[in-house]
């Protein structure tokens, strides 16, 4: 009899570890999932909350798992809270416990625009976090996503609430792109990626098929019927460097206007999925 595939989950509370935690419930998989706040247990599944990811609380129920899906991150820093600490110094405590587990494989969600040319705090946390897991050997797949939407992620979120005051504020022109993936695609990567060779040792921007300009996906999410007000660019820095609560963080900035772009096409044919177009989502208020 085969034996049951065992996956350990950092960062379950998160809206990407929850779809993946659902989904891989539903496959009868068993889950060792665990997050720093309480959440809700799905079927097959074992919760473990620790603030610091306690070795001595966790290694003994996550002995001879065979994958470990690391999700935890922070895209905004403060002085509680910075990106070496979160990103890159965290990631090297959960390859640590990894090793000590013998974990055979770990997968690892990055960010797109990360490079080693970069100059932001973010990417060079997510990168130094990248050269972790290349040097540590283990059998690793980074995924580098562009923004995972659906009905509960942060940005999401964000564009309901401003629906709901019948204005929606983007920073700048808003002509400036973005290439989102839906999460139900994307949970359906990370499981093709633990189960199946090809993905071993690979860095795979993690992208849906359509690039949309910002202005238009809002357009598009909001049916056109919401007001929206464009904001001038050094107004949104300025709100970002001097308010902690800002909508927009300096780095949230950074990625938005940056334009990036990744391969879709590579990805399609390394996984073999038929993606969602976001356009048509959008269109269709599936996302709403």
């Amino acid at each position: 009899m085969r034996k049951r595939l065992k996956i350990v989950i950092t960062g379950a509370s998160g809206f990407v570890a929850t779809n993946i935690r659902k989904y891989l419930s539903e496959k009868n998989i068993e889950l060792i999932s665990i997050s720093r706040n309480n959440f809700r247990e799905f079927k097959n599944e074992q919760k473990i909350i620790s603030k610091n990811y306690d070795e001595k609380i966790i290694l003994p129920l996550i002995k001879n798992s065979y994958a470990l899906i690391h999700l935890v991150g922070i895209g905004n820093q403060s002085v509680e809270t910075d990106f070496n600490t979160v990103n890159t110094e965290f990631t090297n405590h959960i390859l640590n416990l990894s090793k000590k587990a013998k974990i055979k494989k770990i997968v690892y969600t990055s960010g797109l625009g990360v490079s080693p040319n970069t100059s932001s705090g973010y990417f060079i946390s997510k990168f130094n976090a990248e050269k972790l897991i290349i040097n540590s050997g283990l059998n690793y797949t980074i995924f580098r996503p562009s923004y995972i939407v659906g009905k509960t992620d942060l940005f999401t979120k964000y564009l309901k609430k401003q629906i709901k005051n019948r204005i929606i504020e983007i920073p700048g022109s808003g002509t400036y792109s973005i290439q989102p993936i839906y999460v139900n695609d994307v949970v359906q990567v990370i499981f093709k990626s633990i189960i199946e060779p090809k993905f071993k040792n690979k860095i795979i921007e993690l992208v849906g098929p359509d690039h949309i300009s910002f202005i238009k996906y809002v357009k598009l999410f909001s049916k056109g019927n919401i007001k929206i007000k464009k904001i001038n660019l050094e107004s949104c820095y300025h709100n970002a460097i001097n308010n902690p609560k800002s909508t927009f963080g300096v780095d949230d900035l950074n990625i938005l206007i940056g334009d990036f772009k990744g391969n879709h096409e590579k990805l399609r044919k390394i996984s073999g999925i038929d993606f969602q177009s976001i356009i048509e989502l959008l269109k269709s208020g599936r996302l709403f």
